[in-house]
């Protein structure tokens, strides 16, 4: 039987403190780096584009973790592991680019924060501490503690986040001081960094038998749901309901292998445009170095002339 998820009431779906949440981060951004910027810098107003990055990242982030997305998460390893490409694989690009360069070096210069990232954004500290922790989260027992409980939970899922930033640092760092790799060296970066996940999607992909308990057993599953729905409101479900496929058109296994391959395809086209935008931004620098454009419209006649 397949029920519908608006049983479990408006507080699972749409999580309103965590939209309040959301809503206070986006009126700090907009008071820092709009009418109160003087108060920590000189420096000019962020740019249109800035405010655009960092507000579509605040609504993606309230979309995977405050919509039903976050709900059909712990119902559905194929929402889990949506949700975890765009919170791991996007959020953190729309965030380092949406925030000024003055907000970023004041944080890296905070003598706590400095020492630890300088070592976690070196392009190979990254990449591993990334993938590491990714492939580890995805390892049945720490896949299952981590839904135990919310501070379980919410630790992990920050500790991975925080590394997901490190990981990208390095491709989309807005501080040209610290943007140490070259275009092919990101590119190649980039590449690696795919060749590392795979393995963990892969697992996923061909287990012929249910991984993780958070989706299979009963009491896991139940303790899993808590995280997200109020714990009255599941007590007084307990009774009507027995486990996720209850909620889900997929057996685990079917469900299983489909979020295996969502996660694959997500990341092959996320670093596959990321790819191309790096090659194409370092290609059209190249051209113009080689062929650059006259300043004056005589300037290539008398060029051709001499």
């Amino acid at each position: 039987m397949w029920l519908n998820i608006q049983i479990f009431g408006f507080r699972a779906l749409w999580s309103p403190y965590f939209f309040l949440f959301v809503l206070f981060l986006s009126l700090i951004y907009f008071l820092v780096t709009g009418p109160y910027r003087h108060k920590f810098t000189n420096a000019a107003r962020v740019t249109r584009g800035q405010q655009i990055y960092f507000y579509v990242g605040m609504m993606l982030l309230y979309i995977i973790k405050g919509s039903p997305i976050d709900l059909m998460s712990h119902i559905m390893l194929s929402a889990h592991m949506a949700q975890l490409a765009v919170f791991y694989l996007i959020f953190p690009i729309l965030i380092i680019k949406g925030i000024p360069n003055w907000m970023w070096e004041k944080f890296i210069a905070l003598p706590v924060i400095k020492p630890v990232f300088k070592i976690i954004t070196m392009p190979l500290v990254a990449m591993l501490l990334f993938n590491g922790l990714f492939s580890l989260f995805h390892m049945p027992a720490i896949f299952d503690f981590s839904k135990s409980s919310q501070v379980a939970h919410t630790g992990i899922s920050l500790v991975i986040l925080v590394t997901a930033f490190a990981m990208w640092w390095p491709v989309v760092v807005p501080i040209k001081r610290l943007d140490k790799l070259n275009p092919l060296l990101k590119i190649g970066y980039i590449f690696a960094n795919g060749a590392l996940i795979t393995p963990a999607c892969a697992l996923i992909i061909f287990a012929g038998d249910p991984l993780f308990k958070a989706y299979s057993s009963e009491g896991v599953w139940m303790q899993a749901m808590a995280l997200c729905v109020p714990s009255d409101v599941l007590d007084g479900l307990a009774p009507t309901i027995s486990g996720a496929e209850m909620f889900s058109p997929l057996s685990t296994v079917e469900d299983q292998q489909t979020g295996g391959i969502i996660m694959q395809t997500l990341i092959q086209i996320i670093y596959g445009t990321m790819i191309g935008r790096v090659f194409f931004n370092w290609f059209s620098k190249r051209s113009l170095a080689i062929d650059p454009l006259p300043s004056e419209p005589g300037a290539s006649l008398s060029q051709q002339d001499f």
